[in-house]
């Protein structure tokens, strides 16, 4: 049978063969690791409960038995039994048969009790508050609420969010069921218009213990459903932990402003054409930024709080800077063509021949083909590296299911070319897939390119340098300024770029044998 049991506010079902009542006192004492002297049993209405009814009661249905300890010292000073004398040490429940309404508690327990839920209500309203407070947006939760009395449903919803994620960060995906009590307490302590005064405890249309749903349970629902999808994600693609997807560390500076002091800023960078002042706002705003982008539900959204991305160029890669310091940020320049390109070619030439890789092997090595007259150039010498660089380290399923490419068809994954005379909005109209960042270069052909876009989330970030080798210093870069995965089909290149040339995460960035291949005969060869 199995018996419901209550102790010190705490209830538990206990499990017994029969209804013997000394194997249900032995059960007591373990479950609720109770030393105490002596201890009784009453009914839930405070009746005392002994072994010759004990059986018969067991057997009814709803029934809940409340436990009672007492110690020698408690009741060797009075004459009273023990099941009407109060032990301050014990803390138990005193219930006596009385019209009066205090009969369910005596004052001293009471107040007790009251003061718990106090000290309680206080300690969920401050974590609440805090969460708001130190995330993005949190302050215009508190705002709304101490203007109007009240959240709109999609301030509502920001806050959820934020909860629900603070919870996650702390807890894993599924939080226990008191943490969850504590935020939907916390919300209508610290936002008491938000309590429902109908309901049993004002919160449970936030989160409801009973049938596991409210706003709080519903948002974890989904995040849960989320990353039981994608949680492999990052490990297929750095399971080490560094990538673009990596929290780091910020440098310390003097410079960085307060989250209203960076809305300000914001809203000048919007209002201004001046160059230099919307270098140094972004500048100013680079931690605020840092952690928009860090954070799930609001990451999307960078490109609409700080918009001068797609018309300012140079932002990219002032960030990149710094993110990781000016030495870090020129790696690529300085070393493609004095430590890497004439590798890449001559490791090429190894290759089985296609027409594309002779092609892409004639632009690398900038050959002169007049004599033959249907050839056509594949992009420009350092374009064609890259190129080749692909080759060398094609695509590699993700995953098992996945079907894989060929470095071929894996090359519109890093640049597509637009003839200059044709529209860049029909260009991005067209796109169906959604893929990850990727070169846009416009110019009469390949060879000719006179503006290099970068495209992310079908908008267009102009790039500051004008030759193929800076646009893909800035595609590779733009990936840690914006915590953006890799495209699958271009993990081992871009790992390549940044263990290997960049040295960023080399210790904690997982890469494929092919990359530590390849390192190695670079490193190797003079």
């Amino acid at each position: 049978m199995i018996i419901k049991v209550q102790h010190n506010n705490r209830k538990k079902y206990i499990k017994l063969q029969d209804g013997n009542f000394e194997a249900f006192l032995s059960e007591v004492r373990e479950k609720f690791s109770i030393h105490a002297d002596s201890i009784t049993v009453e009914d839930d209405s405070g009746t005392e409960v002994d072994d010759s009814v004990f059986a018969e009661l067991s057997m009814v249905d709803g029934i809940c038995f409340v436990i009672k300890e007492y110690s020698e010292d408690d009741t060797s000073t009075s004459q009273t039994p023990p099941s009407t004398s109060w032990s301050s040490s014990s803390r138990s429940m005193l219930c006596v048969s009385s019209g009066s309404s205090d009969c369910e508690m005596s004052r001293p327990q009471k107040q007790i009790r009251m003061d718990e839920e106090a000290i309680e209500s206080s300690s969920a309203k401050e974590l609440v508050k805090q969460i708001l407070v130190t995330k993005p947006g949190g302050a215009a939760v508190l705002e709304e609420y101490e203007e109007t009395g009240t959240l709109s449903d999609s301030r509502r919803r920001q806050m959820i969010n934020m909860l629900a994620a603070h919870m996650v960060e702390a807890e894993g995906r599924i939080p226990q069921h008191q943490t969850k009590e504590k935020y939907a307490l916390g919300i209508i302590t610290l936002f008491p218009a938000l309590k429902d005064p109908l309901s049993r405890k004002g919160y449970e249309h936030y989160y409801d213990s009973q049938s596991g749903s409210g706003f709080l349970a519903w948002r974890l629902k989904t995040i849960q459903r989320k990353t039981k999808l994608v949680n492999k994600e990052p490990k297929i693609q750095t399971p080490g932990g560094g990538g673009p997807r990596q929290e780091r560390e910020l440098p310390q500076a003097n410079s960085h402003l307060d989250q209203k002091c960076c809305k300000a800023a914001v809203s000048l960078m919007n209002h201004t054409n001046d160059h230099e002042i919307i270098l140094q706002k972004m500048k100013e705003t680079f931690e605020y930024r840092r952690h928009l982008v860090q954070d799930p539900n609001e990451s999307h959204n960078i490109l609409s709080v700080f918009p001068r991305f797609l018309d300012t160029k140079g932002l990219i890669l002032q960030d990149f800077t710094l993110l990781f310091g000016p030495e870090k940020s020129t790696k690529l320049l300085e070393k493609w063509h004095t430590s890497f390109k004439g590798k890449v070619v001559r490791e090429a030439e190894g290759l089985t021949a296609t027409p594309l890789l002779n092609s892409l092997l004639r632009s690398a090595r900038n050959q002169d083909v007049e004599e033959s007259l249907d050839y056509q150039p594949e992009w420009d010498s350092d374009m064609a590296s890259f190129l080749l660089l692909l080759h060398i380290l094609p695509p590699q399923p993700a995953k098992k299911k996945m079907l894989k490419i060929s470095a071929a068809q894996a090359i519109d994954h890093l640049v597509v070319f637009h003839k200059s005379c044709k529209s860049i909005d029909e260009h991005l109209v067209r796109q169906e897939r959604q893929c990850q960042p990727y070169l846009l270069a416009s110019g009469i052909n390949k060879q000719t390119v006179s503006t290099y876009y970068i495209v992310m989330d079908k908008k267009l970030i102009p790039c500051q340098g004008t030759t193929s080798l800076a646009a893909i210093d800035e595609l590779f870069k733009l990936h840690f300024v914006f915590s953006v995965s890799y495209d699958d089909a271009l993990t081992n290149i871009y790992t390549f770029l940044q263990t290997t040339v960049y040295g960023i995460d080399v210790d904690s960035t997982k890469e494929s044998p092919k990359v530590k291949e390849l390192r190695a005969k670079f490193m190797n060869r003079s």
